[in-house]
């Protein structure tokens, strides 16, 4: 099938969704202040290497950033991911093993919880990001898109979207972009707020989080 529809990002629409991010993303680094000095002294105690993991990531348009996230892995974790190709558990151009043993014993409850994710805040509040959107790509990923994988760049990439509150890792790589097409062609600003709304009880009970 091929889809027709005009994005339904407008200049309006879009001056409302950054004003939602500000908002958003500033109470919500505030109120995760005393959170973040916690998961900083448990990555510290718990494995050598600093306590954010920093990474490019491809944004709107391709545009690259720098995402921020808490380390979940052990230092040097990326320079070993050759080693590992071989048990890939995603398809298409995503990289997920389960039990990675890359993992730190403090990352597990991180990645389970999605706090490692947290740091991302900064992020939006950048503008680099929006709270809801297609999940940010690597360059890697990006590299082997088919065309209509593309579509899914022509907004900000969010901490959370319809593919993580949908099935999240359970989900094909070609399934998640679907989801992402359909939020990009029929945003609204209800459907973000139901997106975040949905994320909490994904983010508690850990649903396809790995």
């Amino acid at each position: 099938l091929i889809g027709v529809r005009e994005v339904t990002f407008g200049r309006s629409a879009r001056l409302v969704k950054r004003f939602v991010d500000i908002a958003v993303a500033t109470v919500g680094l505030v109120i995760c202040i005393p959170l973040f000095l916690i998961v900083a002294l448990a990555i510290r105690l718990d494995s050598p290497g600093p306590v954010i993991f920093s990474q490019t990531r491809v944004g709107v348009n391709g545009k690259p950033f720098r995402l921020h996230k808490f380390r979940s892995m052990r230092e040097g974790a990326e320079d070993e991911l050759e080693e590992l190709k071989e048990m890939n558990e995603a398809d298409g151009p995503l990289f997920k093993i389960h039990a990675d043993p890359r993992m730190t014993r403090v990352g597990r409850i991180l990645r389970r919880t999605s706090i490692d994710e947290l740091p991302q805040l900064w992020n939006v509040l950048r503008g680099e990001m929006s709270m809801v959107g297609p999940r940010p790509a690597l360059p890697s990923e990006v590299a082997q898109y088919q065309e209509w994988h593309k579509r899914r760049l022509e907004v900000r990439p969010g901490l959370t979207g319809l593919w993580q509150v949908r099935g999240r890792c359970l989900l094909s790589f070609d399934e998640g972009v679907l989801l992402d097409i359909y939020y990009i062609e029929n945003w609204s600003l209800w459907l973000d707020f139901k997106i975040m709304l949905l994320t909490v009880p994904h983010v508690l009970f850990g649903d396809g989080a790995y």
